[in-house]
């Protein structure tokens, strides 16, 4: 004879167990329940009648429920006992969310913190600006059973939306499957707004519903601006979560959100750079000073400064000093073009609130006259604490560059001649025309000499344009270039390098040939 039993687990702290014959109703019988809070299930087995009943388990269990039961045979004789056990291949977490210091441990004062939990804005492709506030489904606790309204967490007990953050610095939010806000693909926007005149700045978090699975929910929170979310220093974490049953409320499953989160110093790390003149010319040796200031509330080390040199800029060797409370540190200089990294000294520490000074000297070049003249810097350094990495910069100084005896202006050459095979460049036997003349963008006006050529000194770098006046030229037309479409025009477009030097011709034919003739363009 084969037996069903049903086994059903309630919020109250009881299970339910139910012994059946085929095509007979089923008898429940209460008994109290020896496991865990907060998860329900039910499996059904077929047993034999004769035998102690056991559930089968799970592979590496991690959570177990155990439950004695007794029951009856109706009209036969004897009273059967037993036990039953279930185990979970999931681990439980608390379900609520923790907002703790940069350092991972708890703030001074949670007083004016909020939690927020938004929908992303509509239409916004990076799925990162702030939408309507998620509209979560009220709860209550203590819960008055027959009221309509699902019992809730705490801290979080009326599931508010935002959230004014405990004293303990916890948050919940119960998300309702029921309405679509647990399915697979799902995105939110978790926001911490600190209040007013403190040092921390409002963080964003992106959350994405990965895994929606037996009640088990996976889902990834990814930080929008930067910062760790863990004090591990990740940016990206996944976590999971359990629905949370009401055995109060026909079908109603709630699930937790939560998150443990750091918040940390609007600006941890304070760089800034100066020069110790704004105008220098070639040949001039520049001493750069980095200052770092220490605005967390741990010691840093491990610091590491990289400096981007500027066109025509060239490091001294040995000049890198660093200096802390009047005591200097060996630096270790690593080059890579124009990158600088300045290493300072591993037994470093920079403690709180304090400045280390980096000092080094630069020697400026011929080519510096080519470049910007500007000089920035980046700074990493490691929290002694969790050895979370911070970074700060560029800081940027300007240096404008006088060329002193040198010029970066170049010169403009080029002639302007009867262009008999049309490719654009002059052979033997085509001569030249003279006086012909030709207008720079800048207004300068050129003509050319009794051989058709034209130079001018001292013309300011960059892209030069240049058109030939065809009245100079009387009887003469502009001459088409089978070799290069683009100088089919009366004008002429070159780049001049700063203290180079660039040819710009224009090749001419007499009017008297066929005109119309497209053959030739």
């Amino acid at each position: 004879m084969i037996r069903h039993l049903c086994h059903s687990i309630l919020q109250s702290g009881l299970v339910r167990l139910c012994f059946t014959r085929r095509g007979q109703g089923c008898r429940w019988t209460t008994v109290k329940r020896l496991g865990f809070w907060g998860v329900g299930l039910g499996f059904s087995l077929m047993l034999g009648v004769a035998l102690p009943l056991w559930a089968q388990t799970a592979p590496d269990p991690s959570l177990d429920n155990q439950a004695t039961y007794s029951y009856d045979l109706g009209n036969n004789a004897g009273t059967w006992v037993g036990s039953s056990a279930v185990s979970l291949g999931v681990t439980l977490i608390d379900p609520f969310g923790t907002l703790l210091g940069c350092g991972g441990t708890p703030l001074p004062n949670y007083l004016g913190f909020t939690m927020g939990i938004y929908n992303p804005l509509p239409g916004d492709a990076t799925q990162s600006e702030l939408g309507p506030l998620v509209a979560l489904t009220p709860t209550e606790l203590p819960d008055n059973p027959g009221n309509g309204v699902p019992a809730g967490l705490a801290p979080n007990i009326t599931n508010a939306n935002p959230y004014n953050l405990s004293t303990q610095g916890t948050y919940n939010f119960l998300l309702d499957p029921a309405r679509g806000q647990v399915d697979v693909g799902r995105i939110y926007l978790l926001v911490v707004t600190p209040p007013p005149g403190t040092p921390y700045v409002q963080r964003r978090i992106k959350l994405q519903i990965l895994r929606n699975s037996g009640g088990v929910i996976a889902y990834r929170a990814t930080s929008l601006d930067g910062q760790p979310i863990a004090a591990s220093g990740a940016t990206q974490v996944e976590q999971q979560t359990l629905q949370i049953n009401d055995a109060a409320q026909t079908g109603l499953q709630l699930s937790a959100l939560n998150l443990a989160t750091t918040l940390c110093n609007a600006r941890q790390l304070q760089l800034t750079k100066s020069g110790d003149r704004a105008v220098a010319q070639p040949g001039d040796t520049v001493i750069y000073r980095v200052l770092l200031r220490n605005q967390t509330d741990v010691a840093l080390q491990t610091v590491t400064i990289t400096d981007t040199l500027p066109l025509g800029f060239r490091l001294v060797a040995g000049s890198a000093r660093a200096a802390l409370a009047s005591q200097t540190y060996p630096v270790q200089v690593n080059q890579s073009g124009s990158t600088v990294e300045f290493q300072l000294d591993g037994a470093l520490s920079l403690p709180v609130g304090e400045a280390l000074s980096l000092v080094y000297a630069t020697q400026l070049t011929a080519d510096a006259v080519r470049g910007t003249g500007q000089n920035s810097a980046l700074v990493t350094a490691r929290r002694s604490d969790n050895g979370v990495l911070l970074r700060d910069g560029p800081a940027s100084h300007r240096l404008r560059i006088d060329p002193g005896l040198l010029s970066d202006c170049g010169t403009l050459i080029g002639r302007v001649f009867e262009d008999r095979n049309f490719d654009g460049e002059q052979q033997s036997g085509e001569p030249g025309l003279p006086y012909a003349v030709i207008f720079l963008d800048d207004g300068n006006r050129i003509t050319t000499d009794e051989r058709g050529i034209f130079s001018l000194a001292n013309v300011l770098p960059g892209y030069r344009s240049g058109t030939l006046d065809p009245l100079s030229v009387p009887g003469y037309e502009l001459a088409p270039n089978r070799m290069f479409i683009e100088r089919n025009s009366a004008s002429r477009l070159v780049h001049l390098a700063p203290g180079g030097m660039v040819r710009m011709n224009f090749g001419v034919r007499p009017q008297t040939q066929e005109e119309g003739n497209t053959d030739d363009l």
